[in-house]
């Protein structure tokens, strides 16, 4: 962890906190967290594709962890992460970039290789699959209590993770979104109280991985990581052929609760596969919504296959 180092880079009028490990000449692979994860959760596969001869950056998206706080939060969107991932890149001299997605960060990827799929050597995502310009239904068909229709609501959350520590919140998402079953809230109970307190973190999250991540969102909030993704996932985009032709590859938990959404597995069988016709998976029985931390030497061994397989020669 130590070789990894922090820098501030301006980018569209903020700074963005940024990670980094790796020669500045090598082909570039940056990583785009989900919520409610930072920068941090890409620490094993940050060092491995590093010590494999490529440069692996890791923002914290505006409003995240330490990164700058947007003017007005509430209306930031997918497109303004995307836009900040493009000036990233041209800030950093980066022509071209591996990007890897986790969760959200999924989503942000689908938007940037939408609009900018020049800059796209190739794309992994994780968690969430490569998702085109269009609403999610699957809210449509989940109970009220169903955690992102919760989190959508404005004041909701604020109220319900308010009257925890920020730390305590975290490990209660991370508790939450391991499990496999879906995290929905009866009518009378809110999200937080779905975990009881004496419920033990999940055996490869440590004590000291909840502290970095708590320090983390102590300095930032929620105000942004409430916004996106959970109040942006109606936004709409106006790209008339949202396929995409650079090289992919989903890495799929088969113990993920997200491929429990209404519709979610038909999506990644059918409509998927014509999206992104160059589209490898690869699923891991045991996985479930934080592959990468979870089970990081067989998701490293996964990127660094895809890596060699679609990186030209230097």
């Amino acid at each position: 962890m130590e070789q990894i180092e922090h820098k501030y880079v301006k980018v569209n009028g903020l700074k963005l906190h940024v990670a980094e490990i790796g020669s500045g000449n090598s082909p570039v692979v940056v990583f785009l967290h989900g919520f409610p994860e930072i920068w941090y959760t890409w620490r094993y596969q940050m060092i491995a594709v590093a010590k494999a001869g490529y440069r692996a950056i890791a923002p914290d998206f505006r409003g995240y962890g330490l990164s700058d706080q947007p003017p007005e939060p509430e209306k930031t969107s997918f497109l303004d992460f995307a836009n900040d991932t493009l000036a990233l890149e041209d800030a950093l001299g980066i022509s071209k970039a591996f990007l890897v997605g986790k969760d959200f960060g999924s989503i942000v990827i689908s938007r940037f290789v939408n609009l900018y799929e020049e800059r796209v050597s190739g794309f992994i995502v994780m968690g969430v699959p490569f998702w085109p310009p269009h609403p999610l239904k699957f809210k449509d068909d989940l109970p009220e209590g169903f955690y992102i229709s919760r989190w959508g609501e404005p004041g909701r959350a604020e109220a319900d993770f308010g009257r925890l520590d920020v730390k305590t919140v975290v490990r209660n998402v991370y508790i939450l979104f391991s499990r496999s079953e879906v995290p929905i809230a009866n009518e009378n109970q809110e999200i937080m109280d779905i975990v009881q307190p004496s419920t033990p973190l999940p055996p490869w999250f440590s004590e000291e991985d909840l502290a970095a991540y708590g320090a983390l969102y102590e300095n930032s909030g929620f105000k942004t990581a409430l916004q996106v993704p959970y109040r942006s996932l109606h936004e709409q985009f106006n790209i008339t052929d949202p396929t995409v032709h650079v090289p992919a590859l989903f890495i799929e938990g088969k113990k993920d609760y997200v491929l429990k959404f209404p519709g979610m597995e038909d999506y990644i069988n059918g409509e998927l596969k014509t999206l992104v016709p160059n589209l490898e998976t690869a699923s891991l029985p045991e996985g479930n919504h934080f592959v990468q931390e979870q089970l990081p030497d067989e998701v490293n061994q996964l990127v660094l296959d895809f890596l060699t397989k679609n990186s030209k020669p230097q």
